[in-house]
């Protein structure tokens, strides 16, 4: 049994991610939580104070949030019919984040699914900033879908990895779950500077490969690349269905996705993208 949170804004990269997630899961039990969040603008409350009437906008902005959550609910249902699933909604006057956090908490999240963009999205921008502050924030794995990337079974998986984390086996956990709802080849992608690797590097990659014996799997090694181009030019020559990640406090995760401004990103996304948190 899986509890899935989709955060949407009722846009259609929202609806994309949606349908990405309930087709990855089609065969597991699942409640998908539909989570919508409002925090109007013109809700201050001196402003509230000042003009009592303003108490109904808030009224108004929750409706429409009801409404649309039905709206999605009722569309899956439509478009998906899954017996299997069980649809959820919830809808907060909060700030996404926030809510996110609270959510994973309180209803057991297994994965956070969204889009990659909301309504407004400008096109020169990798990730929308609520998406960059769910993958940063949230500990539970988080699956970014491109807007214009439609499902398809995540046959090749890409993880790249420089072997300077020693994982366990709960922070690999998600990638095996997926991998093991299909039949599914991880490919372990190593860049390097052209340097052996130490004795620490080689005690995890074996333990890597201990942990994906019973998934096809390959390692790769590239050399004087940076980790942007190294990832672009294996999806150059590999279709890749799925890019993971463990976001470690010290990894090349946090060096290509937050620094100051998301268009200082070097490579564009075009596939799903699975974060992992490095559990402590």
């Amino acid at each position: 049994m899986k509890n899935i949170l989709l955060p949407i804004d009722f846009s259609d990269n929202s609806w994309n991610a949606v349908s990405y997630a309930v087709q990855l899961f089609k065969n597991e039990t699942c409640t998908f939580y539909l989570l919508n969040t409002y925090t109007p603008v013109v809700y201050h409350v001196e402003y509230v104070l000042a003009s009592p009437a303003q108490y109904g906008i808030q009224d108004t902005v929750r409706e429409n949030s009801l409404n649309g959550l039905e709206e999605f609910r009722t569309r899956i249902k439509t478009e998906f019919k899954n017996p299997k699933h069980t649809i959820e909604a919830i809808s907060a006057f909060n700030t996404l984040i926030q809510e996110v956090e609270y959510q994973v908490e309180e209803k057991n999240i297994h994965y956070v699914i969204m889009g990659t963009q909301g309504a407004t999205g400008a096109k020169e921008i990798l990730f929308g900033s609520n998406t960059v502050h769910v993958l940063k924030s949230v500990k539970c794995p988080v699956i970014a879908v491109p807007g214009k990337f439609f499902f398809e079974t995540p046959h090749e998986v890409l993880f790249p990895n420089d072997f300077e984390v020693a994982f366990r086996h709960r922070d690999l956990k998600p990638i095996l779950e997926i991998c093991s709802l299909y039949n599914t080849r991880v490919n372990i992608l190593h860049i390097s500077s052209g340097y052996d690797l130490t004795k620490f590097q080689e005690e995890n990659k074996k333990f890597l490969e201990e942990s994906f014996k019973n998934i096809a799997h390959l390692f790769h090694d590239v050399s004087f690349q940076t980790v942007e181009e190294g990832i672009a030019n294996f999806q150059l020559k590999a279709k890749i269905n799925l890019l993971v990640m463990i976001n470690n406090k010290h990894s090349f995760f946090e060096n290509l996705f937050f620094k100051n401004t998301i268009k200082q990103i070097g490579f564009h996304v075009n596939v799903p993208f699975l974060v992992i948190p490095l559990q402590t």
